[in-house]
Parts: structure tokens; C-alpha cells; sequence
């Protein structure tokens, strides 16, 4: 970790000089992302589930009491060791908004009111054009062939380039120590240290044991997950039978997260 940053300071120095901040970026030799990532963090085992591009479908209807929600976002913050900081400090990985944040380029003059007083649950997008993957100086953000957009912690040097990027807010900076934040410590997932950024990962430790994401196996079928590359896939029929929308499509991040209306 303090290498990278001295790594990355030099970089910065060397730009700053007028070197350039290509040739600077060339000094620092980064490695394949995956190199550094524990073994388990990407590749399945035999009962691991696969695909060639994971994506999820909400069905917002479902999600009519504010219990759904919290049953949900409390699956995944309790299992992914995510602090609750009081404060205007906020580590979130999945959260809620109502539609006009949610959807602001979706300029319709007349909303049903039951449309557009319904909150959204929102998370990384995990987009196939992932602006945040573009602009991170150590691949510490990186895209599997799976599309899955990851990051490797140990790597994030806090430059928060990607929180920047990224048009969906999914990305969290922790500015302080989380760890004393903590409700209670899942040993089974790492904690996160200060000065890292952190966001969802479509529960890719569940994936490689075979497992669905958290918040799908807690939604009751509110949440879709799978393959959009198989036709015969649940994600993939819900598509096909319901009016879907996604977020900020203008961009051309292309996400994957679809929300039945």
C-alpha cells in the first residue's frame, strides 16, 4: 500500500514537472489486476456459478413496504462488513432514492403517482463500459470477462479518481477508520482500512461457492440475477415479458442493472 503511493506521488511529481502524464503513468510497471487478487476473490470453484455476463433485474413493484428494503440492504451491509458512520460520512454499497434522482434523464411531463413516489434500490451498475475502470492509475478498479466490475482494496491508493467517474454515486470513500463502525465483524469477508474506496461487487465470494448475491436470495424474488447472454436465463425472460428502464443510458456506460416499472 505505501508503495503504491510513493509510486503514484512520484507519477504525480514527475506530471507535474512537465514530463507529461502519460510518459509519468509509464514509469509505474502495474501487473495484471487479477495478479494480485486472492485467488478465491475471482475464480470458482467446481460448484461455482459462471456466466458470460452477470446483470440483475428489479422489480420495483415488489418493493412496497420500506421493511423490503431494509431486509435487503442490511443482508448485504452486515455480510460485506460495511460501517453505519454517523455523520454526514456515508459507506453504502446498496441504498434507495426516489425516482427522479434515480432516473433523471427520464423526462416524462406526467409520472403515475405511484411511479414517482416509489423509491429505487440502487447499487454499482456494473456497467459494460465502466467509466471508473478507465480512469484508475492502478487498475485497483478492473472489469472480469464475466462483467463484473471489481476492486482489489489492497491496490486502491484513495486518489477517488473513480468516485469521480463513476455517474451513479456506488462508490464509497473511507475517510476515517471503519472498523469501529462495525455492528458486529463478518470473519468470513475482510474489513476495509482508511483511505480506500469501496462499493458492490454482485457478491462474487457467493458466486464462486455456487451462491446467488445476497440481496437476490433475501429480495423473495424481487431481484433477478443471472446471465444476459443466455436466452434462457430468469434475467433474460423477465426482460423479455416487462418494460424495463436503466439509469443514465445517454452515457453509454451501458449498466446492467434493469428496473421493471
Amino acid at each position: 500500500m505505501n508503495n503504491c503511493r510513493r509510486k503514484f506521488l512520484k507519477i504525480a511529481g514527475l506530471s507535474a514537472l512537465g514530463l507529461g502524464v502519460k510518459p509519468a503513468l509509464d514509469l509505474l510497471t502495474v501487473p495484471d489486476a487479477h495478479a494480485l487478487m486472492p485467488p478465491d476473490a475471482y475464480k470458482p470453484d467446481a460448484k461455482g456459478l459462471k456466466a458470460k455476463h452477470w446483470g440483475m433485474v428489479i422489480d420495483t413493484s415488489k418493493f412496497d413496504k420500506p421493511e423490503k428494503f431494509e431486509k435487503v440492504i442490511q443482508a448485504c451491509h452486515n455480510t460485506h462488513n460495511v460501517p453505519e458512520i454517523p455523520g454526514k460520512q456515508e459507506v453504502k454499497w446498496l441504498w434507495t432514492d426516489e425516482f427522479k434522482a434515480t432516473f433523471p434523464d427520464n423526462e416524462q411531463h406526467y409520472i403515475p403517482d405511484k411511479v414517482e413516489s416509489r423509491k429505487f434500490l440502487l447499487l454499482c451498475n456494473h456497467c459494460e463500459n465502466p467509466a471508473c475502470v478507465r480512469v484508475c492509475p492502478t487498475k485497483a478498479t478492473f472489469k472480469r470477462e464475466d462483467g463484473i466490475v471489481m476492486m482489489d482494496m489492497h491496490r486502491c491508493i484513495g486518489c477517488r479518481f473513480c468516485m469521480a467517474a463513476c455517474p451513479y454515486g456506488a462508490r464509497s470513500f473511507n475517510f476515517g477508520e471503519p472498523r469501529p463502525y462495525l455492528k458486529y465483524e463478518n470473519p468470513e469477508y475482510p474489513t476495509r482500512m482508511r483511505g480506500v474506496v469501496e462499493k458492490c461487487t454482485f457478491c462474487t465470494e457467493r458466486l464462486a461457492l455456487g451462491k446467488m448475491p445476497y440481496c437476490a436470495e433475501a429480495s423473495g424474488g424481487a431481484i433477478l440475477f443471472g446471465d444476459l447472454n443466455d436466452a434462457k436465463s430468469e434475467v433474460r425472460k423477465a426482460l423479455k415479458e416487462n418494460f424495463t428502464i436503466r439509469r443514465k443510458v445517454a452515457l453509454g456506460t451501458s449498466p446492467s442493472v434493469y428496473y421493471i416499472i
